[in-house]
């Protein structure tokens, strides 16, 4: 608890009962905050609260919406817009397609070869 003082030296209110009754005093019921009353109420219909609750079924209109939107843009529009809305940093950028390159073929015949071998290394 708190400790006390000594007699007469009581600070803040003089009497312990005014603190109380000032306390008591707060919480009066104030004017308009009754609950009981009847005034001011609106009246729901239960058929009315129903039908506004009930699930609505969209799926008819949701499809006529998806279908009617058919079309497609071209391709290099597409392409510029998405390049458009891309950021600058390296990790938004779509990796390069690169054309891979065929293995090329060599334009000299086994006859060369050996003719070659021939000439360098003095072989008959």
């Amino acid at each position: 608890g708190r400790a006390k003082a000594a007699p007469g030296l009581q600070r803040g209110r003089a009497d312990p009962r005014a603190a109380g009754a000032a306390r008591r005093r707060k919480r009066a019921p104030q004017p308009g905050w009754n609950k009981a009353t009847v005034k001011g109420r609106v009246v729901k219909s239960a058929i009315e609260e129903y039908h506004k609750k009930k699930p609505v079924n969209h799926l008819r209109e949701n499809l006529q919406y998806m279908l009617k939107g058919r079309l497609v843009a071209d391709k290099a529009v597409t392409e510029q817009v998405l390049a458009q809305n891309r950021g600058r940093k390296s990790k938004d950028q779509p990796p390069e397609k690169t054309e891979k390159k065929k293995p090329e073929g060599t334009v000299f015949t086994e006859e060369d070869f050996r003719k070659f071998e021939r000439e360098y290394f003095g072989v008959p």
